[in-house]
């Protein structure tokens, strides 16, 4: 909930819109888009400048950041105050229009709490273990509203079991973290969007685009990987980050829809606001400052913008295929999409069914179209990546502690 609040504080006064609210009805979309283009590039030239400075001092003063799964799997302890610098560090980027995802931060934070009390308290090993992948879990949970995608995500990705001795635990501390971030964010739907149904069409048309959605996935890993591990980590890093953000402050003069993790796109996406030729061009322009940032050494999620690339590759397709069997609205598409793509990406096909269902509150015939996407992307992600093991057996993860 802190994390969530000084999000908005950021947003809010960097962008200059709801200075008088933190949680309004005002979004981000709106207050970047009422901006003028002249202070989107300032922020965006800022934004570099705090990445920049901020994460070449934790790697070169700091203790090294030990990733969730690390701690988790590792039993490795998580620093500190290295890790609080890099989780404010990613909220005040993506406060500031850095197109990467906002849960990491909390998830890592949740992380390291859980792991100092589970030590101070003198549990087991097993115990740590558990508590640390439920306080990921809980702030995956508080952040986004969705109970049961953190407790899903901290069996699925993190434990890789769905015993009781972890399911019960990791079900309990979600909901209560969900429910505790009400009293500052409120109990808000991630995405508000008007009545869907499901039809014929579209459960024929997630069978056909859900492998085709996993090959996107596979290589987007592929490339956020690559991207990743090609970042500088000293000095350099200053200079390359002002350079890149700046360059996307460039770009977000004439697309303010860019900033930030994605989700004014996927509430464009979700209500059909996007043409086919404006969803092409939102594609491959956040794709690529996606890419940039994290060449630039930007740390941040890639969930939220993994579910926005979904999403704009669904629309794009289901236009297409809305062009021959009509009667679907681009909204139903995306929603089955980012679900998809989401599956692959982060290789938790349960757990990216769980938030699809909680980020938009769509009725639960989705359930059969999103299920029959998620399988055939997953199947395909997984070939192309030449594992013969399920997405249950073992994640691997970033240094950012992401899935990938």
């Amino acid at each position: 909930m802190g994390l969530g609040l000084l999000l908005h504080f950021i947003q809010h006064h960097a962008y200059g819109y709801s200075l008088h609210s933190l949680v309004g009805t005002e979004t981000f979309l709106d207050g970047v888009s009422a901006a003028t283009p002249e202070r989107r590039f300032l922020i965006l030239a800022l934004c570099g400048f705090v990445a920049g400075v901020g994460w070449w001092a934790i790697h070169r003063f700091g203790r090294p950041l030990v990733s969730i799964a690390k701690a988790v799997n590792g039993g490795q302890r998580m620093p500190f105050v290295s890790t609080v610098a890099h989780d404010l560090l990613q909220i005040a980027t993506v406060a500031l229009g850095s197109p990467l995802g906002r849960e990491v931060a909390p998830r890592e934070l949740g992380a390291l709490l859980a792991g100092m009390v589970s030590r101070r308290f003198g549990l087991t090993m097993p115990e740590q273990r558990i508590l640390t992948a439920c306080g990921a879990g809980a702030g995956l949970a508080a952040v986004y509203n969705v109970p049961l995608g953190g407790a899903l995500f901290t069996l699925e990705v993190l434990l890789t079991t769905f015993d009781l001795t972890a399911l019960l635990p990791a079900l309990a501390t979600s909901v209560i973290a969900a429910v505790v971030a009400w009293v500052g964010l409120g109990n808000q739907v991630p995405y508000e969007l008007p009545r869907l149904s499901v039809s014929s069409s579209l459960i024929a048309w997630s069978i056909v685009a859900g492998p085709i959605l996993g090959i996107a996935a596979h290589y987007f890993i592929e490339m956020t990987q690559s991207a990743t591990k090609s970042s500088p980590k000293d000095w350099r890093q200053i200079p390359w980050s002002i350079a890149t953000f700046a360059s996307i402050g460039i770009i977000a003069m004439k697309f303010p829809q860019l900033l930030g993790n994605g989700k004014g796109i996927g509430y464009l996406a979700f209500n059909s606001d996007l043409t086919l030729t404006f969803a092409c061009i939102l594609l491959l322009l956040r794709l690529l400052v996606i890419l940039a940032s994290l060449r630039a050494g930007a740390a941040g999620g890639l969930l939220t913008p993994g579910l926005t690339l979904g999403c704009l590759i669904a629309v794009i397709l289901g236009v297409v295929w809305a062009s021959f069997w009509p009667g679907v609205p681009a909204g139903a598409f995306a929603i089955v999409g980012g679900a998809a793509f989401l599956a692959s990406s982060m290789k938790m096909p349960l757990t990216a069914i769980a938030l699809a269902m909680e980020f938009t509150h769509v009725d639960n015939s989705f359930l059969v179209p999103i299920a029959f996407a998620v399988v055939g992307s997953v199947l395909v992600s997984q070939y192309l990546g030449g594992r013969a093991r399920t997405p249950f057996a073992g994640s691997t993860t970033s240094e950012h502690g992401e899935a990938v």
